[in-house]
């Protein structure tokens, strides 16, 4: 008799998990100290949350040009949400004020998918960048150069690397370690 009870009391696995290596690497990659020190992004909550979603946008991009992958990149989606929510969480913030900041976050995630599908090397990522990692403050210029540079290397990684296995990595060249 219990072992049928235990299929309705058993926790099947969270799907999303199957995204988290996807996530760690695009924070990893966001937190890699060449954006702060070479390219001057502020290494501050803000800037690191922008970095991320930067990081996040292209990866999500590159996920949407397999419109047969579009869970994957929902699943990567929850996991920002979760890990903001969790990050806030830890800060202090309140019950009140997660759930106002979260939607916040999504709204900024949602303008950056947009504004960071500009060209490389074209005037609209660079006002993007400017607007979005310096706060519309005008960075130092080889700060900003290094920046544009590394979203060309990362946007061409991602390009160069299968859906399929992106997907399932655990760094942005799609490979595993």
């Amino acid at each position: 008799m219990f072992s049928s009870l235990r299929k309705f009391f058993a926790s099947e696995p969270d799907p999303r998990e199957a995204r988290r290596p996807l996530w760690n690497a695009v924070v990893e990659t966001a937190r890699a100290p060449h954006w702060y020190a070479n390219g001057t992004v502020p290494d501050t909550l803000d800037g690191r949350f922008d970095m991320i979603s930067l990081v996040l946008a292209l990866v999500l991009h590159r996920i949407d040009d397999e419109p047969a992958q579009g869970l994957a990149g929902v699943q990567l989606t929850e996991l920002f949400v979760n890990d903001m929510d969790g990050q806030m969480r830890q800060i202090g913030f309140g019950d009140m004020v997660v759930g106002k900041q979260v939607g916040r976050m999504m709204s900024a995630l949602g303008g950056r998918l947009g504004a960071y599908r500009a060209a490389d090397g074209s005037a609209e990522l660079r006002a993007a960048l400017v607007r979005n990692l310096w706060r519309g403050a005008e960075p130092d210029e080889a700060g900003l150069a290094h920046v544009m540079a590394e979203v060309v290397s990362l946007r061409s990684r991602l390009a160069a690397t299968p859906v399929s296995a992106l997907i399932v990595a655990d760094r942005l060249d799609g490979s595993r370690t």
